[in-house]
């Protein structure tokens, strides 16, 4: 089945966003000592309407769960003076479950399913950039199935978490990443000798205390010269000789750690933070065989001991006319990879900046196309499942594919007005419920005596009903599959028209 659906809410500013959540910059940049946090969220603003996802492609084999993303204004995109960005959980009809709606200048990004004491859990990253476009300076967010921040975390050592990476382990910790600007003598690759460089660090940190636990620096073990970034001609332009992106942990519990402009991953010692090898870029420890090559890649990932996913941009500048992802398998012995699989976008897409792919439990690939907005989901065989795009103006670093199960702290919300031509809408929203299958309405002319009144489909997060017969009060109760109550709204008062 083919759709073009661009699922739009044109009253959903009346209802707001029960149970939402709005952490603006000062809220955000507050926290991040690793404490547990709990407690109600702020309702996010009244004109928080999620930005809309159109959906191009849907067809059957899609594998279960929700879909991740993370609308944020691209470079020259959207032009409004406060555009309304954050993490968005939605369905296969492009529907919205759940928005975040940042403020003060914030953007979110790597939004995903993750599990912290053995729970599933929401986590991203939110912050801004405030030393260069391609990264950021913010705090990573832990937020349990009733969607309560429970845990944030900060980088240490007087440094902050940069946008590209954040990866719970199953020993409680946090990988994450550092941009660090630190004054470098680059003379020697034909730039100023009083220039400065951005150390790409890893940091792994204990989430309950906030310690670090380990601390890996790029310029400690990677040259200038592996750079395939041009180097710039202003002293005062800090060179991004290493462009880090994605930290990782390999089979055997070491880290794969990736470097955008070295056109290389590493594979790092979690322990001592040697090199124990390279694939990719100038310095291989593999020879690469046929199209194995890669460029300005993103999000390598362990498939299995000898086998690695990433997403290859091929661009900016392009070096090949279009991105994909490619599976690499190593041979440890004869010191070659090779490519086994690959996959590019029917249209042909070539992301300039960010991407991801994830593998799906039935086989599938869920691929984020970054810079482009779009966002797919491929069979094992390469077929096109499902396709989908965020506003244009927007993009989101990453977007991934969950099973989530959750239900805010409060109760539904329900606004209700009098149309002209004598009927009612109501709105009944409920931010995050994700068992909700139906809406009931009951109402009367007296807030204490109420029946039923209507029944509707959930239909996104703000799902509205319209009402034929008068009442003067109303409330929704939401249902399950099973058409078992799980809560009820507050009574309210039907506005007149």
């Amino acid at each position: 089945m083919q759709r073009l659906r661009s699922f739009r809410h044109a009253n959903f500013a009346r209802a707001g966003i029960a149970g939402g959540l709005i952490l603006g910059a000062a809220l955000a940049h507050a926290h991040g000592d690793g404490s547990p946090r709990g407690g109600p969220l702020p309702a996010s603003p009244a004109d928080a309407t999620p930005p809309p996802i159109t959906v191009l492609t849907s067809h059957r084999g899609t594998a279960r769960g929700l879909i991740f993303v993370a609308p944020k204004t691209a470079p020259g995109g959207a032009t409004a003076p406060a555009p309304v960005q954050g993490p968005e959980i939605i369905d296969d009809l492009g529907r919205p479950v759940w928005f975040h709606a940042v403020t003060g200048g914030d953007q979110a990004a790597d939004f995903r399913v993750q599990r912290y004491r053995g729970q599933p859990v929401l986590t991203w990253w939110q912050g801004q950039s405030h030393t260069g476009a391609g990264h950021g300076e913010g705090v990573d967010y832990i937020v349990d199935r009733s969607y309560r921040v429970i845990a944030t975390v900060n980088a240490g050592n007087g440094l902050a978490a940069d946008t590209h990476e954040f990866r719970l382990t199953p020993e409680g910790t946090a990988l994450i990443l550092v941009y660090h600007a630190v004054p470098y003598d680059l003379s020697a690759v034909g730039g100023s000798a009083a220039g400065s460089v951005f150390d790409g660090i890893v940091q792994e940190i204990d989430v309950a205390s906030g310690a670090v636990l380990f601390e890996w620096h790029s310029l400690d073990h990677v040259g200038l010269d592996e750079s395939h970034a041009p180097v710039p001609a202003a002293a005062a332009t800090t060179y991004d000789y290493f462009h880090i992106n994605a930290v990782s942990v390999d089979e055997d519990g070491n880290l794969l750690v990736d470097a955008r402009n070295t056109w290389a991953f590493y594979k790092v010692h979690r322990r001592t933070g040697r090199i124990i090898w390279r694939l990719g870029g100038t310095k291989s420890d593999f020879a690469l065989g046929p199209d194995a090559a890669f460029a300005w890649q993103h999000n390598p990932e362990a498939v299995d001991r000898e086998t690695v996913r990433l997403f290859d941009n091929e661009a900016a500048p392009a070096v090949l006319p279009h991105s994909r992802v490619i599976w690499l398998r190593r041979d440890s012995r004869d010191h070659t990879a090779t490519l086994i699989r690959w996959l590019q976008h029917p249209d042909g897409l070539s992301a300039g900046s960010q991407g991801d792919a994830q593998g799906l439990e039935n086989g599938n690939t869920f691929v984020g196309w970054g810079q482009t907005g779009r966002f797919s989901e491929f069979d094992p065989s390469n077929n096109l499942l499902f396709d989908a795009s965020v506003p244009a103006g927007y993009d989101t670093y990453r977007a991934f594919r969950h099973v989530w199960h959750a239900q805010p702290d409060g109760p539904p919300s329900v606004t209700a007005a009098r149309n002209p031509d004598g009927t009612t809408t109501v709105h009944a929203v409920w931010n995050g419920a994700t068992e909700v299958a139906r809406w009931i309405v009951v109402g009367g002319h007296h807030a204490h005596d109420l029946h039923r009144l209507a029944a509707a489909s959930w239909n996104g997060l703000d799902t509205a009903i319209t009402l034929t017969t008068g009442a003067s009060y109303v409330a929704v109760v939401a249902e399950d599959d099973g058409g078992h109550r799980i809560d009820q709204s507050a009574v309210v008062p039907i506005e007149p028209n």
